[in-house]
């Protein structure tokens, strides 16, 4: 991997990831921008305890650009956009419509590929490590910035997630703070390392997966599977067999093998719902320890976490969505359609002939 570093013409960085190691990248940026000026600030909800980002200057971003207007293909010639350069394989930017910025954390556009019609499912392998190898890469040098506890690689995808732009790309979020869904782990690492004579939460679920109904795709060093409380109609949890706290502590072996099987995962998902269905919407996030001191999780250190990647669509029959309402969206309690030893065995008979 070549890694090149350059600015955009509002001072913005962006970084170049190439497989080849003689590649040269010396273009500029030929746009006449201002600085970029964000108006994001972390409140604290003082009744639930979590944070909520107030960026109103998202109203502005870019939404459902034609193709010939897509800010994240490659320029060319007259036609400029976010990369300057004619090619890439991967390449990293500040958002331009950041929800955190500043003292607040930062964020990063992640393009997988410079083919505006791919997706990630259609990367080869050696690409697909190239992108994981650039998620390694970016949480290691934000892992460093003062202001961040806790570094969050993920995808969305399609229009009914919400996704403004059409080109096959994710997101990094960098925080200021211990997201609540990882203090629920950390609380119930906590609790269960105190009642279990020092087991680890994470290697227990691990254990009992691995023996359930619902594996539906196990590695030499990564195992794949449905959750026993799954939240999703289809919801897959992907985890090494060696638990590491983030993505800097993946041994080569597993980094080797990592996209052929997350390859093999989406495109499970996009055989899912049948050849007629628009392809599926969904989200991919990993799950990393925070940078910061885990203070108020008695007993429990960086390396008690496991890093982990969720994939889920909300999709949960040909043609229907499942859409958060009162029960899930009012009182966070979630109620799944699919039941997951089905989830899992739907997963398994889509798998690759």
């Amino acid at each position: 991997m070549k890694k090149t570093p350059t600015l955009l013409a509002d001072g913005r960085e962006l970084i170049y990831y190439d497989l080849r190691d003689d590649t040269v990248r010396d273009a500029v940026d030929r746009r006449p921008l201002d600085r970029t000026a964000t108006t994001s600030e972390i409140r604290r909800d003082p009744l639930l305890g979590d944070r909520v980002a107030v960026a109103s200057h998202r109203q502005g971003r870019t939404y459902h650009p034609p193709a010939d207007q897509c800010p994240l293909c490659p320029t060319e010639g007259e036609r400029l956009s976010e990369i300057p350069d004619s090619s890439y394989d991967v390449v990293v930017f500040e958002n331009r419509f950041p929800s955190l910025a500043g003292d607040s954390g930062r964020c990063e556009v992640v393009c997988f590929t410079s083919d505006h019609d791919a997706s990630f499912a259609d990367l080869t392998p050696e690409q697909g490590r190239l992108v994981l190898d650039a998620w390694t890469d970016r949480t290691a040098e934000l892992s460093q910035l003062p202001c961040v506890e806790q570094v969050f690689c993920f995808e969305n995808r399609g229009a009914e997630i919400g996704v403004t732009l059409g080109h096959p790309h994710g997101q990094i979020y960098a925080y200021p703070f211990t997201t609540p869904r990882t203090a629920l782990m950390l609380r119930s690492l906590a609790d269960h390392k105190a009642a279990h004579a020092g087991e680890n939460l994470f290697d227990a679920v691990l254990e009992r997966e691995l023996a359930a109904e619902r594996v539906v795709l196990a590695g030499e060093h990564w195992v794949a599977f449905v959750p026993y409380a799954a939240h999703w109609p289809y919801e897959v949890h992907l985890y090494p067999r060696r638990r590491v706290p983030d993505l800097l502590a993946l041994d080569e072996a597993a980094r080797t093998e990592f996209p052929q099987v997350y390859l093999e995962l989406l495109r499970r998902f996009d055989r899912i719902f049948g050849t007629g269905e628009p392809p599926t919407p969904y989200i991919s996030a990993w799950h990393q320890a925070p940078f910061g001191a885990l203070t108020g999780y008695d007993g429990v250190t960086r390396e008690d976490f496991a890093l982990h990647l969720e994939l889920f669509t909300i999709r949960r029959t040909p043609g229907k969505l499942k859409f958060l309402a009162g029960s899930e969206s009012g009182m966070n309690v979630f109620i799944n359609d699919v039941p997951p030893e089905r989830a899992a065995e739907r997963l398994r008979e889509v798998a690759t002939s």
